[in-house]
């Protein structure tokens, strides 16, 4: 880590990184959870007549050790809206990754009466075994999935290099034939690491000063500034106003230096231009959920059904608004 002040342990200041110090950065990193026991494990005990689980390709490093699944509920009809949940594309936060399958084992049958639901609930495996935010090749998987998107000198969200991560999602997702997405949430965290280590590495990998930032308290919304859902986003903070708190707007109308458009949503460029998972289908309701897990008012349980509420929410909001 990088405490305040300091430069990242990694690399040299000024001098973005090569291949020597990837590799370093690689060899440092330490399995702290177990994939197959806190995923894999759970995905097997799903009712195979209910829920179709898939395997839809594996990390090339180690492909026996991360294999990757996609759970798609078995009553999939041609007409039903269609709804995509991405968890764990940075595998590291965790209540990405264990709120979609909360979701699948609690109230994914209830919606699968009204919608096609797939659900990939860890994208990026080594990184929820290793407790990182970048891939195995230290890429951040949730900017790879445009790599010819919009870069912009100086800002936080810029594409980076295709990965395995998103390569598979964009392959598996193409099998399933679907023309139009109708939902696509993609739940994410916000961690007091994002700021004492993910930042820092962040910078050092470019060579550039790390500039030190804040973490917001609470739960918000990332949405599409050229889509934006007010009333769709209003319905899901709500719902997680029953499990958790609303990250409050900074002073100065933002979070993590975003527009805050509404009570607990801020909104950026086109997640497509950016390499975001966000962007990855057409849906016209799409966003990413931030869980703040760090929050001494809020539990990993919380925050795990923090995100299954936010997902409720939205989904209960498209039921109504289209007399489903």
């Amino acid at each position: 880590m990088a405490p305040e002040g300091k430069t990242f342990p990694i690399g040299t200041p000024g001098q973005p990184w090569g291949d020597a110090e990837r590799e370093e950065w690689r060899r440092t990193r330490v399995v702290q959870r177990s994939y197959q026991e806190e995923v894999i494990s759970k995905l097997e005990k799903l009712d195979s007549s209910v829920y179709e689980v898939i395997k839809y390709g594996a990390l090339e490093h180690d492909p026996e050790r991360y294999p990757l699944f996609a759970v798609k509920m078995k009553n999939w009809k041609e007409g039903k809206p269609n709804v995509l949940v991405t968890g764990g594309v940075h595998g590291y936060e965790k209540s990405g990754v264990q709120g979609a399958i909360l979701f699948l084992t609690t109230v994914a049958t209830k919606y699968a009466e009204k919608f096609n639901i797939v659900v990939l609930p860890c994208v990026s495996p080594w990184g929820y075994e290793t407790v990182q935010r970048w891939n195995y090749q230290a890429v951040d998987p949730n900017r790879s999935f445009n790599p010819d998107g919009q870069v912009v000198p100086g800002r936080s969200f810029n594409p980076e290099a295709s990965t395995d991560e998103s390569r598979n999602v964009i392959a598996f997702l193409k099998t399933l034939g679907v023309d139009k997405w109708t939902v696509h949430v993609d739940q994410h965290e916000t961690t007091d690491t994002d700021e004492t280590e993910f930042r820092p590495a962040k910078a050092a990998r470019a060579g550039e000063e790390f500039v030190p930032g804040t973490i917001p308290d609470g739960f918000y919304l990332v949405g599409d500034s050229t889509n934006l859902q007010p009333e769709w986003h209003a319905a899901m903070i709500a719902s997680v106003k029953t499990v958790t708190h609303i990250a409050p707007t900074d002073p100065d109308g933002t979070l993590i230096g975003e527009k805050v458009v509404q009570e607990g949503v801020i909104e950026i460029p086109k997640p497509s231009l950016l390499g975001l998972c966000a962007g990855v289908t057409n849906a016209d309701y799409a966003c990413t959920t931030e869980v703040y897990p760090d929050s001494p008012k809020a539990s990993e349980e919380q925050c795990d059904r923090a995100q299954v509420a936010c997902l409720t929410g939205g989904l209960d909001y498209i039921i109504k608004v289209n007399g489903l």
